[in-house]
């Protein structure tokens, strides 16, 4: 059962063990998830600091982590998003996309995002 969505703030916190990762190895433990499309950043994200995405990887799934890929709702979602919040990248409305769909909170790092009954943030 997913409990939560993370962003790939959350996830990069998790893995580069940075202030929040405490939070998010809790997450990780009740069943999180993340969109394909939030992976993908913290590949590129992880790579473009010097980190190994394998170790990365094996880390994650071994924590349970369970990757969603996006559907039609969650595109359309995502879209409707930027005229709440045009701030937020296409990956963080991604995430709060998935998090809808799911009904679930979405963890994430990001203070632009604020707090609310749909949003954490992990520091």
């Amino acid at each position: 059962m997913t409990a939560s969505v993370l962003d790939a703030s959350a996830l990069l916190a998790y893995l580069l063990n940075e202030a929040g990762a405490d939070a998010v190895g809790e997450a990780l433990e009740a069943g999180a998830a993340c969109s394909t499309v939030n992976l993908s950043e913290v590949v590129q994200k992880l790579r473009a600091a010097g980190g190994d995405w394998r170790i990365a990887a094996a880390v994650l799934e071994g924590m349970g982590l369970v990757v969603d890929s996006p559907t039609t709702v969650d595109a359309v979602k995502a879209a409707e998003l930027w005229q709440e919040v045009p701030h937020l990248s296409l990956a963080d409305r991604f995430c709060l996309a998935t998090a809808h769909r799911l009904g679930v909170p979405a963890l994430t790092a990001d203070r632009s995002w604020g707090s609310n009954e749909m949003v954490t943030q992990i520091r």
